[in-house]
């Protein structure tokens, strides 16, 4: 079955509704007030079904008080009926629907003289030529006008047969894997039903049982039954209008504006870059923040916007500007919107979104940023992950932005990786790199490890946590490590256990300190296990402040000696044959008065060296003895 949505466009009273009514034989006005007062106030629905093609009609109203109503309904809608009295000619609102609908992108257009009955020869053929004037520059000048009189009926047959005629060219197409988007344009409570939202579904099928998400919140929801056109169904799909009785939500819950989704596809934005176009009669130029109302789908938010290039829009002009709403809208790159003027409502213009997630640049940045998102597909891809650097970008945060399932687009990201556009990060579960960002933490790692070491010229090596943190403090685990081992390929970094060390640097001391150091590793090799303390020591060898620090800090680096738990220091030769002793003993266990009596040892010197031993694994205390654990 094929599915096109039909929307009338066209000023009040210009027989709008009566010719749907005519085309399909149902009375869109459906409040009292609207049949009492003889307009359109809210949005009509009706259909029309010819073999494998079903036409919706979609009735919006014309006068200028219920235009953000009629902008409610314009989302969707593939054939353009541009409504025009003979006998009034182009209008207002004429107009304005006109430049609407000329900035959704609306992919096609009828253009229909009604009340053919009411107006002689010469002032339809005035009306054509006016209206021909009017669509010159607009996406639809080629538009065939059709003359009708929806009181006589003349002309409906011919207009019906072209509209389905160009309904199949234009039926939308429904893939396997589409997500489901419903934005919601009513919600009321039927008896004996409950809760009943319906919309034109913008992509993909619903069945009666599936779970949905209320966008922008993420509440979950249940269909519990679908209607199309009224009718019992077990599948809607792509471009029809639906119904949708729903469970898990209440009827105070739901407005339009909200939209009903496949769970986990779609995530509400306050923040979007876009392409703005605006209209040529628009009352001032954009420059600087200006408030203003948004119309996505049935969706009305009002924030602000300003030019992204920090230059004016002129009336006319197309720009990018950032969109600050004051509510979450659930958007996706390539969706169409209108922008009016909050008081006095005003349409100023509108274009698509690029960028449903947009966060603010570094002024140096924009630029490259903006390249990428007025480009195809992959380039905006490509922009989006240069814009998370060495945080990487998860194939679920495109997704997203495309309002696709993350399965539709790995393809997609693994060509990219194939053609040295992204890299695919191992071991990571879809996240996806910009090549460019590789350099820049090249750069960032030496600059961290000169100052590390011009700082502190003594130290073997940065510690890996450390440099982590400094070089890539975004970075998740995954990356870390792919970023890391590159580094160290690619010889910027050696990895030495928990530190980072520059390839080649060995801590060297100067002719004093040398010195002290020689004597240190002399005088603890020396006094065995009578262990000293740095305090001792520094009074033995006859060193003092920075260059005795500087000296057995270098020993203990180089493992010539060892800090003891409490601060004695030994030589690792004499630990070296103490280890030696212990494996010769026999010993599988022993106590602290064993370990003492053996090596005549004070309890002060016998527990700092068993708790090394425990420390180095070499030993295991079990309550008040000692396993020993490994050989030396």
């Amino acid at each position: 079955m094929l599915r096109v949505i039909v929307g009338t466009a066209g000023h009040i009273d210009h027989g709008k509704t009566e010719l749907v009514r005519a085309l399909t034989g149902v009375d869109c006005d459906r409040w009292a007030e609207e049949k009492e007062r003889g307009i359109t106030i809210d949005l009509g629905f009706a259909h029309l079904a010819e073999e494998d093609l079903q036409v919706g009609f979609i009735d919006v109203p014309g006068h200028q008080r219920f235009l953000h109503n009629a902008l409610a309904g314009l989302g969707g809608i593939r054939i353009l009926l541009l409504v025009v009295a003979a006998d009034e000619g182009v209008m207002p609102q004429t107009r304005e629907h006109i430049a609407i609908c000329s900035l959704l992108a609306i992919p096609s257009a009828l253009v229909v003289l009604t009340k053919k009955d009411l107006a002689p020869d010469d002032v339809l053929e005035l009306a054509e030529l006016e209206l021909q004037e009017l669509l010159e520059d607009t996406p639809f000048a080629d538009a065939p006008v059709h003359q009708v009189s929806s009181l006589t009926g003349e002309g409906i047959a011919e207009l019906r047969q072209a509209i389905l005629d160009l309904g199949r060219r234009q039926a939308v197409q429904v893939a396997d894997h589409d997500p489901a988007r419903l934005p919601i344009d009513r919600a009321f409570h039927l008896k004996g039903l409950g809760v009943i939202a319906t919309g034109t579904l913008a992509s993909g099928q619903v069945r009666p049982g599936d779970a949905l998400e209320l966008m922008p919140s993420g509440q979950a929801v249940r269909v519990r039954s679908v209607q199309v056109h009224g009718q019992a169904r077990e599948v809607a799909a792509a471009g029809e209008r639906t119904s949708l009785q729903l469970t898990g939500v209440d009827l105070d819950e739901l407005s339009r504006g909200l939209q009903l989704t496949t769970p986990g596809i779609f995530e509400g934005s306050r923040i979007l870059a876009a392409r703005l176009r605006l209209l040529p009669d628009a009352p001032d130029a954009i420059e600087g923040t200006t408030p203003i109302r948004l119309h996505l789908y049935s969706s009305e938010v009002i924030g602000r916007l300003r030019p992204l290039d920090g230059k004016a829009l002129e009336p006319g002009e197309e720009g990018l500007v950032e969109l600050r709403l004051a509510a979450p809208v659930n958007a996706i790159r390539g969706d169409r919107f209108i922008i009016r003027r909050p008081s006095p409502l005003t349409t100023l213009g509108g274009g698509d979104i690029l960028d449903p997630r947009w966060r603010r640049r570094r002024k140096a940045e924009i630029a490259a940023s903006l390249e990428g998102l007025v480009g195809d597909r992959a380039s905006a891809i490509e922009s989006w992950a240069r814009g998370e650097r060495e945080r990487g970008i998860a194939t679920e945060q495109i997704s997203r932005r495309l309002g696709v399932p993350a399965s539709a687009v790995v393809a997609e990201l693994r060509q990219l990786a194939e053609q040295e556009r992204l890299i695919e990060v191992p071991n990571s579960s879809d996240l996806w790199l910009d090549p460019a960002c590789i350099a820049g933490v090249e750069t960032r790692a030496r600059k961290v490890l000169a100052a590390y070491f011009a700082k502190d010229r003594l130290a073997r090596g940065i510690p890996k946590a450390e440099a982590i943190r400094r070089i890539l403090p975004a970075s998740p685990p995954p990356l870390v490590q792919y970023l890391l081992d590159l580094l160290t390929e690619r010889n910027i970094v050696e990895v030495d256990g928990r530190l980072l060390r520059q390839p080649g640097r060995r801590v060297e001391l100067a002719g004093a300190e040398a010195e002290i150091a020689a004597r240190l590793v002399e005088e603890a090799e020396a006094a065995g296990l009578a262990a000293n303390s740095a305090e001792g020591l520094a009074l033995i060898v006859g060193g003092a402040g920075e260059a005795f620090d500087a000296a057995l800090r270098f020993v203990i680096d180089e493992g010539q000696v060892v800090r003891l738990p409490g601060g004695l220091i030994v030589a690792e030769k004499t630990l070296e044959a103490l280890r030696q002793d212990l494996a010769a003993s026999g010993w599988e266990r022993f106590s602290v008065p064993d370990f003492k009596d053996r090596f005549d040892l004070t309890r002060k010197l016998a527990l700092p060296l068993l708790e090394h031993l425990d420390s180095s694994g070499f030993t295991r205390r079990v309550g008040d003895e000692r396993i020993l654990v490994s050989s030396p």
